[in-house]
């Protein structure tokens, strides 16, 4: 298949999927039940592995290695950026039918600013190569962070988000929700709603997250193909795994250090790329043994808080 021609499928394609997802199949404001969100997990995980076994066939099983492994890694980060999503639509007191409508497009956002994240990553490691030395001392860092918080509350506060600063400051918003609207008129003014509000936090908060799992793919692949479609398709899965799990996400408190290890060990496998280069395979092993024993751990040994 060629490439160019590829590209073009695919975006078209994920757009397709996230139009009929929001426009035809789910186009009324209701609460997304447990049930209905693991079906939709199933289906987006499902779809995902489809594309593994694609890509195994086109580009040969060192690319399909490489892609599982990321999409494994930017799926498990996207977990802490369900508990930073919680937190806020508590804060805003977010209907729970209109949460969907807000992921959505939180999900648009956040594609639209990963692909440019990695544009200007591969660029930058194409022209200064010592750039992957900086990205590896930075996954480490990320990773020796998060064994030291000990609170994933307390990392992103929507109070402080310096987007929520300027809105208060240069627009008008309504005080209250206006069903799942973003703007109203008003006396011929032109309203913000608090629905618009959230969108926009969600997607500046995304930035941060960006900065941890665009290097972490890099330590991974430098393929702008395997890099790009494993954030897409790990994305795409967001917004059903935060419903999916909502209830139950509190009981994952190990998985913070199972994150922390793996990007330890990408911030590692960067740095020492040029002279030694881990083999997919087992680096793949590694990923998932870390993520089935904090997820193990969690269920074992859960916090006392989360048995009350």
């Amino acid at each position: 298949m060629n490439e160019g021609l590829f590209w073009v499928a695919f975006n078209i394609g994920v757009l397709t999927l996230l139009v009929l997802d929001l426009f035809v199949l789910n186009k009324k404001n209701e609460t997304v039940s447990t049930k209905s969100a693991l079906l939709w997990s199933a289906f987006w995980v499902g779809l995902a592995l489809a594309f593994n076994l694609f890509v195994y066939f086109w580009k040969g099983p060192s690319a399909a290695g490489d892609f599982l492994m990321g999409y494994l890694i930017e799926e498990s980060l996207s977990i802490d950026n369900l508990f930073v999503i919680m937190l806020i639509f508590s804060y805003f007191r977010v209907p729970s039918e209109y949460q969907r409508k807000v992921l959505f497009w939180g999900i648009i956002g956040a594609l639209v600013l990963r692909a440019t994240f990695i544009v200007v990553g591969i660029e930058l490691i194409e022209h200064f190569e010592w750039m992957v030395y900086i990205l590896g001392v930075f996954l480490i860092y990320i990773g020796i962070k998060m064994v030291l918080s000990s609170d994933n509350d307390t990392e992103i506060d929507p109070e402080k988000n310096y987007m929520l600063r300027l809105i208060n400051k240069y627009m008008r918003v309504t005080k209250n929700y206006e069903g799942d609207r973003f703007f109203v008129r008003i006396n011929g003014l032109l309203y913000a709603t608090p629905l618009f509000v959230v969108v926009l936090v969600v997607e500046t908060t995304d930035v941060v997250f960006a900065l941890d799992s665009i290097p972490a793919i890099f330590g991974v692949t430098k393929d702008i193909f395997i890099v790009y479609t494993s954030n897409v398709f790990a994305l795409l899965g967001l917004r059903s795994l935060y419903f999916a799990l909502s209830s139950i996400i509190n009981l994952f408190h190990y998985i913070n250090y199972g994150l922390a290890v793996i990007l330890s060990f990408v911030g590692v496998k960067l740095i020492i790329s040029h002279w030694y280069t881990i083999n997919n395979t087992y680096s793949l092993l590694f990923v998932l043994s870390c993520l089935s024993l904090s997820i193990g751990a969690s269920l074992l040994f859960p916090k006392k808080e989360a048995l009350d």
